[in-house]
């Protein structure tokens, strides 16, 4: 036997209307998660129980983002039924829209610096501590690709900074060696320049010495008293080795005592 139609009235009793409360309103959000995912609609459910409440539902988009949405398009719809018809009421309703929508954003912002939570639930909090968990880990993560960007970059400049030393040190080693070398080559030129002016010197030397000894001999030579022979009535100077072979005569004793002494 099959359950009777209920009658669509409000239910005065209390517990009986605050259980079927609870279980519609699963049902509820059960049915809204089956359509989204069956046919991939977004899907936003806002509940408030008699107490004031807050139960919501919302797809893989946020609440806001859908609550966005349905406010652009229902406000792109009655400006478009009240186009030819545009009065001053519409653009109070646009003041108060991006009034309520600032009030939201600076809410939101409060929120986030830890102000005003004492009027938020535990399930609110939750999502907060997981945006503030996210964002957190969205600039650490930012954080660390530009340290490394930037160690990186430091390790291309020491790199720069050792070949360009290693380029200046070898520059270096090479006009030391060139200018060692140029002074060797200054060096034995003054030594070679040197030679040359002493060799003719020497030369000039040796064959003026020579000269002086042999004109000194001459000279020498030319000193020798050699003894007086008296020969065939004359005197004559008696050569080397030749005096035991000389007569001589005709000179008076005292000359002949004399010259023997």
């Amino acid at each position: 036997m099959g359950r009777g139609k209920v009658q669509l009235k409000r239910i005065e009793n209390k517990i009986n209307r605050q259980v079927t409360f609870s279980k519609r309103r699963n049902g509820l959000l059960k049915k809204a998660h089956e359509i989204s995912v069956l046919c991939d609609a977004e899907v936003a459910v806002v509940v408030f129980s008699p107490k004031g409440k807050l139960y919501e539902y919302a797809t893989d988009s946020s609440m806001d983002k859908i609550l966005e949405r349905y406010e652009r398009y229902s406000y792109a719809e009655k400006a478009l039924i009240s186009a030819e018809s545009e009065s001053e009421g519409n653009w109070c309703h646009e003041y108060r829209k991006l009034k309520a929508k600032i009030e939201t954003i600076q809410k939101c912002h409060k929120h986030l610096m830890g102000e005003d939570l004492e009027c938020l639930n535990l399930k609110e909090l939750q999502q907060l501590e997981q945006q503030l968990e996210s964002s957190l880990k969205h600039i650490r993560s930012r954080k660390s690709h530009l340290m490394m960007e930037s160690i990186s970059e430091l390790q291309k400049k020491e790199r720069s900074l050792q070949e360009e030393n290693k380029a200046l040190q070898k520059e270096l080693v090479e006009r030391q060696k060139a200018a060692r070398q140029q002074q060797q080559e200054q060096w034995d030129r003054q030594t070679q320049t040197q030679q040359a002016q002493n060799q003719p010197q020497a030369q000039t030397s040796s064959s003026s010495s020579s000269f002086m000894m042999r004109d000194q001999q001459a000279h020498a030579q030319q000193n020798i008293c050699y003894p007086l022979v008296t020969m065939g009535g004359e005197a004559v100077a008696a050569a080397p080795g030749q005096q035991g072979q000389l007569r001589i005569g005709g000179l008076p004793p005292w000359m002949l005592s004399h010259l023997n002494a």
